[in-house]
């Protein structure tokens, strides 16, 4: 089975084309747990939310995993939740960093900055720097993590078209041992 990984910034599309990818490829797609787990929240989530997010998120991945057609889509991985615990708390769990050490994927779809910010409750960064800071930590992540990753931006058909490449190109490679 191969993995592709929407990641980026707030508000960049990252579930709209994890969703579409789905579609197109008549797969799973792993929604984002943190959105549903802080929707379920009665306050503000803290440091110690983030290991069950991140383990909601791996579980979640392996319940769509076992649905999936060759190719499962996840909207996020590990490595955003590392990076909103470092910028909020200025570390991260050893726990977390353990999960993500054992994590794989195929390729990355980073999403870029250049569509406008879409305000919602849980979004906590709209400034333009801020959306540029935060791209270039994932742009920097993806760059290190060895895995292919393809940079997504323009308009929608523009991003629905780089994406859609990319893992067609990607599916047309010799398959890889799983999750």
């Amino acid at each position: 089975m191969k993995k592709v990984v929407v990641i980026g910034p707030e508000s960049t599309g990252k579930s709209t084309l994890s969703e579409m990818l789905a579609k197109r490829f008549h797969t799973a797609w792993t929604p984002e747990y943190a959105r549903e787990y802080i929707d379920q929240l009665n306050r503000p989530y803290e440091q110690e939310d983030l290991l069950k997010i991140a383990q909601g998120q791996l579980e979640q991945e392996k319940k769509y995993a076992a649905t999936a057609r060759e190719l499962l889509i996840c909207d996020t991985d590990l490595y955003v939740i590392k990076v909103w615990s470092e910028h909020k708390y200025a570390d991260c769990d050893h726990r977390i960093l353990q999960m993500i050490a054992e994590e794989t994927c195929d390729l990355y779809l980073l999403t870029h900055i250049d569509m406008p910010w879409e305000e919602d409750p849980q979004r906590e960064y709209p400034a333009p720097e801020m959306r540029a800071y935060f791209y270039n930590i994932y742009k920097d992540i993806v760059m290190q993590s060895g895995v292919p990753f393809v940079d997504i931006h323009g308009s929608y058909e523009q991003r629905e078209m780089l994406a859609v490449a990319a893992v067609e190109q990607l599916l047309q490679q010799a398959p890889t041992s799983g999750l």
